[in-house]
């Protein structure tokens, strides 16, 4: 794996501590949502209404 498999599709500053970014893998198309806060962060993949993965294709 190299450092340009993923994607950042979007940033959003939420406050002092605290972003959240949209990260997509160019490999899978899978679309991860990425949230930090302070020193602290989690990562989670985005799901449509249905529950299934969001897959950006390009």
């Amino acid at each position: 794996m190299g450092k340009d498999r993923f994607d950042i599709k979007e940033k959003e500053f939420m406050n002092l501590v605290t972003d959240a970014v949209i990260i997509v893998d160019k490999v899978t198309g899978v679309n991860y949502l990425y949230v930090q806060r302070g020193y602290g962060g989690g990562l989670t993949p985005l799901l449509d209404s249905d529950g299934k993965l969001i897959v950006t294709k390009e």
